[in-house]
Parts: C-alpha cells; sequence; structure tokens
C-alpha cells in the first residue's frame, strides 16, 4: 500500500512547495513533532514485521498469498 503524502492535492501549491522545499537552506527534519521513542519503536516493528510474519506462515499460507498477489497483478488488481 502506498504511503500518503502530506503535500497539497492542488498542483499549483504542489509546484510551489516543491520549489519552496528546494530552494530553502535549513534542513528539513521528518522527525520533528513526533515523540522520539515511538519513532524508535516504529522503526524496530517495521524492520522485523515481515521477516516475523514470514517465519510464522505455513508453506500453503504462502503459496495462496503468492497465488492472490499474482492473480491481482495479471487481472488488473481485481481479486
Amino acid at each position: 500500500m502506498p504511503k500518503r503524502s502530506s503535500k497539497p492535492a492542488d498542483v499549483n501549491r504542489r509546484a510551489a512547495a516543491v520549489v519552496a522545499q528546494a530552494t530553502s537552506e535549513e534542513p528539513v527534519d521528518p522527525y520533528e513533532g513526533k515523540d522520539p521513542a515511538a519513532v524508535e519503536l516504529g522503526r524496530k516493528g517495521g524492520l522485523k514485521g515481515g521477516k516475523a510474519r514470514a517465519e510464522k506462515l505455513t508453506a500453503e499460507e504462502r503459496s495462496e498469498i503468492a497465488r492472490k498477489a499474482a492473480r491481482a497483478r495479471w487481472d488488473g488488481g481485481e481479486t
């Protein structure tokens, strides 16, 4: 699932935001205003999530997930 952007939906505002960010001399901190402990916990969970899930799945479950993904790709996303 794609991550959502916080960029404005209006094309002109988005262009202005991109230009402002590109010409800005001050670095942008992506974690500004966020709890550092929560950021670290989220990162730890994200790093081990897929591997932990894969270890819990049986061969049959993995096969079904792969089959469903292939069907979605070839059918244009319809399941």
